[in-house]
């Protein structure tokens, strides 16, 4: 027997996506303000990219998936995806200025987007490369890619400034006994 269970979405759906793009969004400014300059820039080995690099990928994916996301393909016909990987031509505080002007642009969009979403709007499909999918998971997709790249932003971060000289976002390791003591009154 094929018993199909459904459950209500919670009114709060759209405020936890949002809560937790910020979160993202936050994790991935820490790393980058423990960067100097040649840092940010800074491409550890072959085939690898800079944290310069992935901020501007994220920029542009943002843009485009979320300019219109209701009722336009997320990628749209001016996004050139494969120059995003190309590293800055220059690495001075003015391209990495312009990058995370980008960057702020990109969460704008996002955000924007994601305020502006109805509960009802979960429900509907838009497309991706053409390709279908429901809002929902359209929206889950694009966290999971968003939080991938903010991990590989803080590796690359943390071995650039050294574990002894990294400033944790979360707990550091060795911390969470005397945390959770802490938060559970114990």
């Amino acid at each position: 027997m094929n018993t199909q269970y459904s459950t209500p979405l919670p009114n709060d759906l759209i405020a936890v996506w949002i809560s937790v793009f910020e979160r993202q969004k936050a994790f991935g400014e820490h790393a980058f303000n423990q960067l100097s300059d040649e840092q940010f820039f800074a491409i550890l080995a072959p085939g690898l990219n800079s944290c310069a690099i992935i901020a501007n990928h994220l920029a542009g994916n943002m843009t485009s998936r979320f300019t219109d996301f209701l009722t336009t393909d997320g990628e749209k016909p001016d996004r050139d995806r494969d120059r995003e990987f190309d590293p800055p031509a220059s690495h001075t505080p003015e391209e990495r200025a312009k990058i995370m002007q980008r960057w702020e642009q990109g969460w704008g969009v996002l955000m924007g987007t994601l305020n502006g979403l109805t509960i009802d709007d979960i429900g509907k499909t838009v497309t991706i490369r053409s390709v279908p999918h429901p809002v929902h998971a359209a929206v889950a997709r694009q966290l999971d890619h968003y939080s991938f790249h903010i991990g590989q932003i803080n590796i690359i971060a943390r071995q650039l400034v050294g574990t002894d000289n990294w400033q944790w976002f979360t707990l550091a390791p060795g911390g969470t006994k005397a945390f959770n003591a802490k938060l559970m009154g114990g």
